[in-house]
């Protein structure tokens, strides 16, 4: 318990920055520019996680492969795993950033975007994807030091792109006059500064095998595509899902839309436990199922069930009890308002059960069940959480967007606790089988 919540504060830290990073940005963009250019970069935001989350779940099989490379002391298998993972990841965030640029305005039509907004998340989200490469480096780079054991070092990168937001953001907007295309260029300057000083950082101090890109060796490129695959699937389940939700939100107007928006930004700060506890037992399980050390394993699941109940309870009451607050400081509308403030309330003590789904998802993905998680994300998103969100907002109008969401979260959380008790994920044998491919 104490080593996680020493492994985990730099990482809830990162992740408390990141959530920041996005919530400054909506501050700025509803005060300054109103409901509408709020619910742009709300509707804009929900694109680019889509668009990136194949990559995104890459990213987490690198997590898996990396932290069981370093608890096996395989010194070359790291550092040439580590070199394919650039090679396939930074060619895929390039490519998917040009063609996101190109399908901006068809995409945000097909989501069925309200007149109001369309232009200006048409312009926020074109420019979003021109420095995609930046949001994909600096987190790909934090990803590769929480593998080698490293949860501190991270905090610096986002903390220099959080104030240099701050500063920027303002200044873009109104000083340059730049309106929402300034919120989105102080995103990628800022981005941009910090993936440089993680890459310098990294080289140069933290001693991270990162070496000239070179094409991969073929067993390389199938280990990444056999994790990889169902990992960056199952990512795409998810946001795929989310962008499914933001469909149903958009039937209701501006206002709901804008109100989802400014939840979504709460939500963010809810689910920080649970984004935090995912990643670190992801690292700490991987390290010691690649030692061998399956015992440790069960002691970091107890320990992560047991933070994850008490903090997510904790942050849900204090988000419950201020929610017309916190919603305010977004946008001063009042029915933006009054909705976000009911949505908050409705799902803010069911984030525990979504928690549970993140800490043993997290540990089963350590040993390498990422297809079992892209099965288990797919029910929750697409059997569950989409289909109840359709159904109680067709019964209750937008109040039953949050009660769908809700419910779903419960539900998946059963599931996910039954596949962790019965399922077969700890005969699962990553680095074994390579080795068995390499003598062949």
């Amino acid at each position: 318990m104490k080593k996680m919540i020493f492994f985990s504060a730099p990482i809830f830290l990162t992740n408390m920055l990141q959530t920041s990073y996005q919530i400054i940005d909506s501050l700025w963009v509803g005060n300054l520019l109103g409901a509408n250019a709020l619910g742009a970069i709300a509707i804009s935001g929900t694109v680019i996680f889509t668009i990136l989350s194949f990559i995104i779940g890459l990213n987490t099989a690198a997590l898996t492969v990396l932290s069981q490379r370093k608890g096996a002391n395989d010194e070359e298998g790291l550092k040439r795993s580590l070199n394919a993972f650039v090679v396939v990841l930074g060619s895929m965030t390039i490519v998917m950033g040009i063609v996101g640029f190109f399908l901006s305005g068809s995409i945000l039509r097909w989501m069925g975007t309200p007149e109001g907004i369309l232009p200006l998340a048409i312009t926020y989200l074109q420019i979003n994807f021109i420095g995609i490469v930046f949001l994909f480096g600096y987190n790909f780079i934090a990803t590769v030091l929480r593998a080698l054991g490293d949860s501190k070092t991270p905090v610096r990168f986002v903390l220099l792109a959080v104030i240099l937001n701050i500063i920027l953001t303002p200044v873009f907007i109104s000083v340059l006059d730049m309106g929402i295309s300034g919120a989105a260029y102080s995103t990628i300057v800022s981005q941009g500064t910090a993936f440089v000083y993680g890459l310098i950082y990294s080289i140069a101090k933290a001693g991270v095998p990162f070496t000239k890109p070179s094409i991969p060796q073929v067993k390389y490129l199938k280990m990444i595509f056999k994790l990889g695959l169902p990992s960056g699937l199952s990512m795409m389940v998810i946001s795929g899902g989310v962008l499914a939700i933001m469909t149903v939100v958009t039937n209701f107007g501006e206002e709901v839309v804008a109100g989802f928006g400014a939840a979504q930004r709460l939500d963010s700060l809810i689910m920080l436990p649970a984004f935090t506890l995912g990643s670190a037992v992801n690292s700490m399980a991987g390290q010691n199922i690649g030692a061998r050390l399956w015992e440790r394993v069960s002691d970091i699941t107890r320990s992560g069930m047991v933070l994850i109940l008490l903090v997510s309870f904790s942050i849900g009451a204090v988000v419950f009890f201020s929610a017309e607050f916190l919603i305010a400081l977004f946008v001063d509308d009042p029915a933006t308002v009054e909705f976000g403030a009911t949505y908050v309330k409705t799902v803010a003590f069911f984030y525990p059960f979504l928690g549970i789904n993140f800490v043993l998802n997290g540990i089963v993905r350590a040993a390498g069940a990422m297809f079992q998680v892209f099965v288990l994300n797919t029910i929750s998103f697409w059997i569950l959480r989409y289909p109840m969100t359709l159904l109680f907002s067709s019964l209750y109008g937008e109040k039953g967007i949050p009660i769908g969401m809700a419910v779903s979260f419960v539900i998946s959380s059963v599931i996910a606790i039954g596949y962790y008790y019965f399922g077969k994920w700890r005969e699962i044998k990553i680095l074994d089988d390579e080795n068995e491919g390499i003598e062949k």
